[in-house]
């Protein structure tokens, strides 16, 4: 149905200075796609109020409605070209009025759960790229063809949205941090199991996968919700936050099309937030996350947290930990090298994992899960409140090389499930007892019992040794080519 609009929305965006990456062409089709959205919302509205008698009091301004600016109709229903802008003109509107009046949305909201506040911090950081103002106007004639009203056009506005997610992915190194394989997301609920009425956290939101997964998983698993239910679901459930602005508005815009209306995502450096001050009543029964890897944070952030670390990473598992209620279930992807580090924050960080959660679940995935990101990673698995007692491992292995035509699925994660629930062994799968762990550097390594892949990581100094060999034995060949010469 709107699988052709996108393709033409692509094709625009294609031809456009200004937009020359994956990552441009969802942004710019995000921020349209939300004022698409709004419109419809808003629409909707009106007409609920009018059934009840009532006088809706609309959110925009008439000038800055979609109906206004972007699509006014004629008679007909068709749009009006007389009035409708386009050229010069019509980029000027967006820039000079349009981006100006929606970013100070966020000074006018009551709250960060409530729309307005969306519409300030989606307008407030992002910025139209698209210089010319005959191809906004073609991109806007294809974004008003599609349409929000029923669950079928949502569906399917939802997937084609995740497809454009996906290829974001894959693009280059920096795709990487707004996708999360869908596969392994959906893998991470089957195990944590989240109920209706339980709070779901991710404080590294990117494109909201695991929320929308989980949404999803909610409504499969309890088909016969109430109103009650439902209410819960919508405004008492999911709970996260953003640093990056693009990863924001994709993840606003992904929840919203699976059919979350007002996501409670806000739109903060997670990691700012002083660990002393979490309180009771700030902690979820669930958290789900695949934090940034590699990055660097500065020192007076690291002064939030008890164990001080540059390593991005690092500061967000004591983030989850903190923020997860006692009895409170998490799900975490990490770099495998977390497991074995034997600097001080790593080896800190085990210690408080084990002593102060119940590590019961180590996911090893394989090489290429994540597209450009270069990294092995791991799932945690662990429950706070109890100290581990048994480590589960599992080491996936697809039996083929994971890349862009090749992604993980979910079949190849169904033994991982299956097992998991028993904690069995296989030529897979193993248990370690938490009184074999070295007290001195509660190493984690994974190391398959069965004979699999051992992943054993050298130490720094004998890879500069190997390196060295390696210099000496073509220094010898050369030599012996000379000779022969």
């Amino acid at each position: 149905m709107f699988e052709q609009a996108f393709k033409n929305i692509d094709d625009v965006l294609w031809k456009e200075a200004g937009c020359t990456t994956e990552l441009d062409y969802t942004e710019q089709t995000s921020w349209m796609l939300f004022l698409k959205y709004l419109d419809g919302l808003e629409q909707d509205r009106a007409d609920e109020a009018a059934l009840s008698g009532k006088k809706y009091s609309y959110i925009l301004d008439k000038p800055y409605r979609w109906e206004s600016w972007a699509a006014p109709k004629g008679k007909d229903g068709k749009l009006d070209h007389n009035t409708a802008q386009t050229g010069d003109d019509l980029r000027d509107f967006v820039n000079q009025k349009l981006f100006p009046y929606l970013s100070g949305f966020t000074q006018r909201a009551t709250g960060p759960d409530t729309i307005e506040y969306k519409i300030g911090q989606i307008f407030g950081e992002i910025k139209n790229k698209i210089q010319s103002g005959y191809n906004l106007r073609e991109i806007i004639d294809h974004i008003d063809e599609l349409r929000f009203r029923s669950q079928t056009e949502k569906h399917e506005l939802s997937h084609l949205y995740e497809a454009k997610i996906k290829n974001m992915g894959n693009a280059g190194r920096n795709g990487g941090e707004y996708y999360t394989p869908r596969p392994l997301e959906r893998a991470i609920i089957q195990v944590l199991k989240p109920r209706i009425g339980e709070s779901i956290y991710d404080g590294a939101v990117g494109s909201a996968g695991f929320h929308c997964e989980s949404f999803d998983y909610l409504r499969q698993t309890n088909p016969k919700r109430t109103t009650a239910q439902d209410r819960i679901l919508q405004e008492r459930t999911f709970y996260g936050k953003e640093k990056k602005s693009l990863a924001y508005v994709i993840g606003i815009m992904n929840m919203i099309l699976h059919g979350i209306e007002a996501p409670n995502i806000i739109h903060t450096n997670t990691l700012t937030e002083n660990l002393a001050d979490i309180q009771e009543k700030d902690r979820y029964d669930v958290v789900m996350a695949n934090p940034p890897f590699g990055g660097k944070e500065r020192k007076e952030v690291q002064q939030n947290f008890p164990i001080r670390t540059g390593e991005t990473a690092y500061l967000f598992l004591q983030h989850f930990i903190k923020i997860l209620k006692a009895g409170g279930r998490a799900g975490i992807v990490i770099k495998n090298t977390f497991l074995s580090n034997t600097d001080n924050a790593s080896v800190s960080l085990r210690k408080l994992l084990l002593e102060s959660c119940n590590l019961h679940t180590v996911l090893d995935m394989p090489g290429g899960t994540f597209l450009g990101a270069g990294v092995k990673t791991v799932v945690l698995f662990f429950e706070k409140g109890t100290r581990t007692r048994k480590v589960w491992f599992y080491q996936l292995d697809t039996g083929r090389n994971l890349g862009k035509t090749n992604p993980l699925n979910d079949d190849d994660l169904a033994e991982f499930v299956k097992l998991q629930k028993t904690f069995a062994d296989s030529p897979q799968s193993w248990s370690v007892d938490a009184k074999t762990i070295d007290p001195a550097t509660f190493d984690l390594s994974v190391k398959n019992p069965s004979g699999g892949e051992e992943i054993a990581h050298r130490s720094p100094q004998a890879i500069m040794e190997e390196i060295a060999r390696g210099d000496a034995e073509s220094a010898e060949i050369l030599e012996r080519i000379k000779a022969l010469l």
